[in-house]
């Protein structure tokens, strides 16, 4: 998979140094995956969920952290759309269009 914004990540990482180790796991495992499904997903990451509009939740360092990106599996594609605590994210109010 190609992870579009990674600049996301990167600046992330900058602001919130005790995220590094498990977002930058989280980007390898996710560049050397080839997705076809949320099924192909699990089998990477078993802590994926589907919240519609092609948008996945990702629990991040034992759910510390929540991440919400948008895949397209035909080009093979990953765009961050949020990273943040999970009090963060429990905030968000309309997760399918962030």
């Amino acid at each position: 998979m190609r992870i579009i914004t990674k600049t996301t990540i990167n600046a992330y990482i900058e602001k919130n140094p005790q995220s590094k180790t498990a977002l930058l796991e989280w980007v390898k495992k996710t560049e050397n995956a080839e997705w076809h499904s949320l099924s192909d997903m699990r089998n990477t990451f078993n802590s994926v969920d589907y919240v519609g509009n092609q948008h996945y939740v990702f629990n991040i360092k034992g759910n510390d952290y929540r991440l919400v990106v948008v895949a397209q599996f035909t080009p093979q594609h990953i765009y961050i759309r949020f990273i943040g605590t999970h009090a963060e994210y429990d905030r968000i109010t309309d997760i399918k269009n962030i």
